[in-house]
């Protein structure tokens, strides 16, 4: 099938979104040339060359981003270009601070969209589920992404999961990354970043997940202004339903902020907090789900002590947990007000409520969140 060469200006919500590097990861994944760039009037412009079936799979691509509202597109086919040429120097409507990201994520080299692949540093349970989740998302291609891991067996689970490919060198990853996580462990932070800060470059953005680690004290460790994105995820990611916080440093672009966004959604939900409150986010999502599970085995011990079999009796409680949250999610009611609807008047509902007022259920959790962001600002 003959190639054709469009030139496209798509109309809507285009610029902030992350439009651009979506576009770029699309296109080198359907072997398509060409080039993109925001305009002053809000509108993104892109000529693409390639199949013209493989044009269609790019605009299905950019219409399923949930950051992205494409209202409609002028189209105008034209004539091809020698794929040998340097497609995509011209000069993009951004700040100075995204110019150097523009030249290397959205310039097209040799007839291809230069790719911008995904790093790990460190691929345990939270790498595996932020990477297993951007993969199903169709959001970058496995072999896109690559992880280090200082042990074997790491390396080989995320590489037989994933798909991925897999180094021992944090280096190598740093090097090959245009967006970096760095999902090792808290206590290991300060030597990862020593290891690797001189060959983090300026317009490489990047993602931390540790509880404790400020973003002055991330700056600081780096000993350069570093694009920042710190985040506080939970290991309900492991499942898909994951609830993020995440919190950009000032060099961080909207557009860079976005596109983080939509990597951090895969997984979850996301939302933007101020970075004062990542210790309190720490204590009501990072660790909450072990309080979550100390309620559930509790509400099965109980039902266990009536004669139920165990097995059942997680199910139940688990069941019981998930149709609440949905519905705290879902109705917009207060949770007061949702349980004030279970409790009849002189019931079982409201004795069993009676008791775990009387020893404390509410206090115990208040001050367990407490002591547990107490904990996350000293780390």
């Amino acid at each position: 099938m003959a190639e054709v060469r469009k030139h496209i200006v798509f109309h809507g919500r285009v610029q902030g979104v992350g439009f651009r590097y979506t576009a770029k990861y699309l296109a080198n994944s359907l072997n398509l040339v060409g080039w993109v760039q925001n305009e002053w009037d809000g509108t993104v412009t892109m000529e693409v060359q390639g199949r013209e079936w493989l044009i269609n799979e790019l605009l299905k691509g950019l219409n399923r981003n949930q950051f992205i509202t494409i209202d409609w597109m002028d189209t105008e086919e034209i004539p091809l270009e020698d794929e040998e040429k340097i497609l995509g120097e011209r000069r993009i409507h951004v700040d100075k601070r995204l110019l150097d990201t523009v030249l290397r994520t959205v310039m097209i080299k040799k007839g291809r969209l230069k790719i911008m692949k995904l790093g790990f540093i460190g691929t345990g349970n939270m790498a595996g589920a932020i990477m297993g989740g951007i993969i199903k998302k169709g959001i970058i291609a496995p072999e896109e992404i690559i992880g280090s891991d200082i042990m074997e067996a790491g390396r080989e689970r995320a590489k037989k999961e994933h798909g991925i490919h897999v180094t021992a060198d944090n280096i190598e990853v740093t090097q090959k990354a245009e967006v970096l996580v760095l999902s090792v462990k808290p206590q290991f932070y300060a030597q990862t970043i020593a290891e690797i800060k001189d060959t983090v470059r300026e317009d490489q953005l990047i993602i931390t997940i540790a509880p404790g680690k400020t973003l002055a004290w991330l700056e600081e460790q780096f000993g350069k202004k570093v694009k920042i994105v710190r985040t506080m995820p939970n290991t309900p990611a492991l499942v898909g339903e994951g609830m993020t916080a995440a919190c950009p440093n000032d060099a961080v672009t909207e557009e860079e902020k976005n596109y983080a966004l939509e990597l951090l959604s895969s997984f979850g939900k996301v939302e933007i907090v101020p970075e004062h409150l990542i210790d309190a986010v720490v204590a009501v999502s990072g660790s909450s789900p072990a309080y979550i599970f100390m309620i559930i085995e509790a509400m099965a011990d109980g039902a266990v002590a009536e004669g139920m079999p165990r097995s059942q009796a997680y199910q139940f409680a688990a069941q019981a947990v998930l149709g609440s949250a949905k519905m705290v999610l879902e109705t917009g009611k207060h949770p007061g007000e949702l349980k004030d609807m279970v409790c009849s008047p002189a019931g079982t509902t409201i004795e069993a409520v009676r008791v775990l007022e009387k020893f404390g259920l509410r206090s115990a959790v208040i001050e367990a969140e407490k002591v547990c962001a107490d904990m996350s600002r000293n780390m």
